[in-house]
């Protein structure tokens, strides 16, 4: 069944709180060489039948309506039919 992911960021101009944690604590576990660390959200939304333009325009409405706060954050929608549960390779 095919899937349209929304993905969900921070606007620039926005501080990221979240994403500043994380920058400064990977130094600290010994990965270093990042320079800035922004963190988001992302839906996955599994469609009944094709992935038509009228589907995807809903999915931008839901994004705009529900998903994100468009005040301060911006967001992407794309189709990927190819998502699927891969194993944990370092588990």
């Amino acid at each position: 069944m095919p899937k349209v992911v929304v993905d969900v960021m921070p606007k620039p101009e926005i501080l990221d709180p979240q994403g500043k944690a994380v920058l400064g604590a990977l130094p600290r576990l010994g990965f270093d060489g990042v320079t800035d660390v922004r963190q988001g959200k992302r839906f996955e939304l599994e469609v009944a039948g094709e992935v038509t333009d009228e589907v995807l325009a809903r999915v931008h409405e839901m994004a705009a309506t529900l998903l994100s706060n468009p005040v301060i954050e911006n967001f992407t929608v794309h189709v990927d039919e190819a998502v699927a549960d891969t194993p944990d390779v370092l588990s």
